[in-house]
């Protein structure tokens, strides 16, 4: 499977075998431009490399994209907030056409929902979400063994619930969204310095609006578990995680989400192309990739 993985900072490609492993991966930073066929470009660049790169080792079944979001049902266009770039477009077809396959593409969170359930920290679960707190924030929600996509297939876009009400206008057209006041994008905005050299008051403070909004998830969702990965989350480390899971014990109190927990994503850096390699063999109709479909309660 031809692996995309799209975000704000960065794109990446390679090849994902049904096993999960990861094979030719290559990265380049997202492009800071305007000009949609300049981001098309990169992409072709990293996706033609992994190809390369597994010339002669077998046929490539799909090409499986995780993006950034918004985007039309069944990924048909992007629009993605943190590359303004695109708006509305065919990234699907696109990408179909270059490489005569069937292209897959879904929200780069839901990716990782699928990569984290298949193989990472929720394996065996039936209930749970998992997130990505690095340049933007999202998540995917599973519940009782079913990735939900709602109306449009953006259902998880947990970085636009709002946790603080007179805070900063986020790029959605809101106020107080998580991702205005957690994201790699919004922690560099309030600082004056790029995410990863924040303070320790600043690596909580993340942590814990990402408890409050994991709260409301549990509350709402019947959930037991938040699987979070993301350059921002796991470069915070142990400040994030714990303030995480501290809020969430002190927003969360009614019965059954007691015990919900806040954990790092266990495929680590691999989970968004882990997950896009998901995306297309779910398209492509393999079993047994992606959430699980039984299993103990999350």
């Amino acid at each position: 499977m031809l692996a995309v993985d799209i975000g704000g900072t960065k794109m990446a490609a390679a090849v994902v075998d049904s096993a999960g492993s990861v094979h030719g991966a290559t990265t380049t930073p997202t492009p800071h431009t305007g000009d949609p066929e300049a981001l098309f470009a990169a992409v072709a660049i990293v996706a033609d490399a992994a190809v390369d790169r597994w010339a002669g080792r077998g046929p490539l079944a799909a090409v499986g994209v995780g993006c950034g979001g918004p985007m039309a049902a069944g990924g048909v266009t992007v629009t993605p907030l943190n590359i303004p770039g695109w708006q509305q477009f065919p990234l699907r077809d696109r990408l179909a056409e270059r490489y005569g396959l069937p292209a897959f593409v879904d929200n780069d969170a839901k990716a990782l929902t699928r990569a984290e359930g298949w193989l990472g920290a929720a394996v065996g679960r039936r209930d749970y979400l998992a997130m990505v707190v690095s340049t933007g924030v999202g998540a995917g929600l599973v519940v009782d063994g079913r990735l939900l996509d709602g109306a449009s297939g953006n259902a998880g876009h947990l970085g636009h619930v709002v946790v603080e009400p007179d805070g900063r206008r986020c790029g959605c057209g809101g106020r107080g969204c998580l991702e205005a006041e957690a994201s790699g994008t919004a922690i560099a905005a309030v600082t004056g310095r790029p995410a990863a050299e924040a303070d320790e008051a600043v690596r909580r403070r993340t942590g814990c609006l990402v408890g409050r909004a994991v709260a409301s998830a549990v509350a709402l969702l019947d959930i037991r578990l938040a699987v979070v990965g993301g350059s921002v989350a796991l470069g915070y480390g142990a400040s994030f995680f714990d303030a995480a899971n501290d809020e969430l014990a002190a927003r969360c109190a009614i019965d059954f989400g007691r015990g919900a927990r806040i954990v790092p994503a266990g495929l680590g850096a691999d989970g968004p192309i882990v997950g896009a390699g998901a995306v297309g063999f779910e398209g492509v109709g393999l079993a047994g990739v992606g959430p699980s479909r039984g299993g103990a309660r999350g």
